[in-house]
């Protein structure tokens, strides 16, 4: 889970000034948006129930009312921008162009935590393109609507977020001033609006703090975001956080926050059921719900005629994926539906559809020159077919997360982790023995409830013993929600947690050297990302397919699938031969040698193993 989360304490900012084709399209799903309810709530599908939708959005008009109960003029604009907010099929389809409709505002936009939260910003912003809000700028300062998308994983994440709200808040309140001065380039005081998992967990505090934020709208409700907006205008505050046992937002194309970009990710799947001790993502996004498989293919064959040649999909627990929508229509489900020996779940599945090896069998399939990567899985959702399908199709790439948390048995069962020490590190033995040349990184917890010196031993001995590509440790932060939370007491002191994540950190580096000294003398295959920040005008960066990151001088170079003996300098996107010279803990250094294509490379290394061994 954590794989996805950025340094402890970082904070991922993403925002840039584009402007789009807009067509009007409002919210599908209206939600009451005084509602505070923390159950599960399923959605109806678009263009479904829309006249109890309209029944709905009257019923919400109806505090607009005066004393007698006789309808006021407000009372019928609001109603009248309720009632054309439902999504009528030639709304849908509409192919206006943004000259003909005016945007609405113009939106700034932060994102703190994980990936996951990246993805659903590109989500949000493709909801409000296609509401009528067709510009985005680089600072809060020239926004109309000001996005805050948060993280509530850890209370470090969340302080940040409260002091950008701070700041928002002086944007909103001070904004005559500020736009004397020249401070604000803003058209109105702007509307503030937190999202994610923060906004669920928190929205009574956060509506509470001195008309600080307008809207707060959770993970399952961006549809809904244009109707919260809209009332706000009517001086009421907009509140959607129910969560979803459908949402996906499978037919929303993302907008890519990142252009020209030949990475991407792609969501396959969104919460998560293991309801581990200590985490509070169950209660922020809900339980698993999977979307289907085609909508899936269809995004990445999107992304691969824009140029990306790297897809990571992503999950809270990715490798747990289950397609189900399919079983009415008789699909044979996945043939294996074993968790990895030893493992067991917190959940019984009850629909058992098409599994993660099933997707990625597909993806890797029709589109063999585009690598994949997949963060975050849980452990216990690696069978043995999944293995062998990475072993055996050469664009899945060799890099597998194991989530440890910790390697001490007795902690984990505190952590409901379902497995133990020894179940892990078999898992481990496996991996390596079906994928030899796997990279493992994981995700370490330190000082959970009740943890001793000897468990925390256990734990730097499992990261000697294992030897991690990359890890993510953090000091433990207990969170409102959870089981720990509510059945242990969060013992351990500060200071000692600070000084056991210390010992993680130098345990990890003590045993990561290895695997990047075993690169030297090897050719990688590496996808160019971009220029090298620290030589932006000689060397180029990318990564392996084991994830290391590889920085390699710019040079002309021959192509492999080039007839004519021409040499070229790479540029981003190519697929670049390097032979690894240097290497630190973190990164490696080598000479390129050719640019390449995916399935050149790996026929090549074929015939070479297979002269190699007619040789020997």
């Amino acid at each position: 889970m954590a794989s996805i989360f950025s340094q402890p304490g970082s904070c991922v900012r993403v925002h840039q000034r584009c402007c789009f084709n807009t067509l009007r399209f409002f919210s599908s799903k209206p939600s009451a948006s005084s509602s505070n309810s923390r159950r599960l709530f399923p959605r109806r599908a678009i263009g479904k129930s829309f006249a109890l939708d309209v029944s709905r959005s009257f019923s919400q008009s109806l505090r607009l009312l005066n004393g007698d109960g006789v309808p006021t003029l407000h009372h019928f604009v609001a109603q009248a921008s309720l009632t054309a907010s439902q999504p009528h099929p030639e709304i849908l389809s509409s192919d206006a162009p943004a000259s003909e409709i005016a945007s609405k505002g113009r939106i700034y936009h932060e994102t703190y935590g994980c990936q996951m939260n990246i993805n659903d910003m590109e989500i949000v912003l493709s909801i409000m393109k296609n509401a009528g809000y067709s510009e985005t700028v680089e600072v809060p300062e020239s926004a109309e609507i000001i996005f805050i998308n948060t993280c509530a994983i850890r209370d470090n994440a969340e302080q940040k977020v409260w002091q950008r709200l701070n700041y928002f808040w002086f944007l909103k309140r001070h904004w005559k001033s500020n736009v004397a001065i020249g401070r604000s380039q803003s058209l109105h005081p702007p509307k503030v609006v937190v999202l994610g998992c923060m906004a669920e967990r928190l929205k009574d505090k956060i509506l509470d703090s001195d008309k600080m934020v307008d809207v707060v709208c959770g993970p399952d409700a961006y549809r809904d975001l244009p109707r919260l907006l809209e009332e706000v205008d009517y001086g009421q505050k907009g509140i959607n956080t129910l969560l979803s046992l459908e949402e996906t937002y499978a037919d929303i194309s993302p907008v890519r926050i990142s252009k020209n970009s030949v990475t991407a990710f792609v969501s396959v799947m969104r919460g998560c059921n293991n309801m581990c001790s200590f985490c509070i993502v169950p209660f922020t996004r809900g339980r698993e719900r999977s979307r289907p498989v085609e909508s899936i293919v269809k995004e990445v064959g999107e992304l691969w005629k824009e140029g990306v040649k790297e897809v990571t999909l992503l999950g809270q627990n990715v490798n747990s994926y289950n397609d189900d929508s399919g079983i009415e229509k008789e699909v044979e489900p996945g043939s294996n539906w074993a968790l990895s020996e030893g493992f067991k779940s917190m959940c019984k599945v009850k629909n058992m559809g098409l599994r993660f090896a099933d997707l990625l069998d597909r993806l890797s399939t029709e589109f063999p020159e585009m690598r994949f990567r997949y963060t975050s899985p849980h452990p216990k959702d690696f069978p043995d077919e999944l293995l062998y399908l990475m072993r055996d199709h050469r664009n899945i790439c060799k890099s597998i997360h194991l989530p440890a948390q910790t390697g001490s048995t007795t902690v984990l069962e505190r952590m409901r982790r379902g497995y133990s020490r020894e179940a892990y590190l078999d898992l481990v033995q496996k991996i390596r023995r079906i994928i030899p040349d796997v990279g493992i990184s994981s995700d370490f917890i330190c000082g959970f409830c009740g943890e001793t010196e000897e468990e925390h031993t256990d734990t730097l001995s499992l990261i000697k013993a294992v030897g991690y590509d990359m890890a993510y440790m953090f000091a433990y932060s207990m969170r409102e929600k959870t089981h720990a939370h509510r059945n242990y007491v969060d013992d351990v002191p500060e200071k000692v947690k600070q000084r056991r994540l210390t010992e993680l950190i130098e345990a990890f580096r003590e045993s990561t050297g290895q695997h990047y000294d075993a690169q030297l003398g090897t050719i990688q295959l590496v996808l160019v990302e971009g220029p090298n920040k620290r030589a932006p005008d000689t060397e180029f960066i990318g990564k392996s397919d084991r994830g290391h990151r590889v920085s390699f001088i710019n040079l002309p170079l021959q192509d492999r699938d080039d007839q004519v003996d021409n040499k070229r300098n790479p540029v981003v996107g190519d697929y670049v031969e390097v032979l690894i010279t240097k290497t630190t803990r973190a990164s490696l250094f080598g000479a390129a040698l050719a640019i390449t294509k995916l399935s050149t490379f790996y026929n090549n290394v074929e015939k070479a193993a297979v002269a190699c061994g007619s040789r020997s």
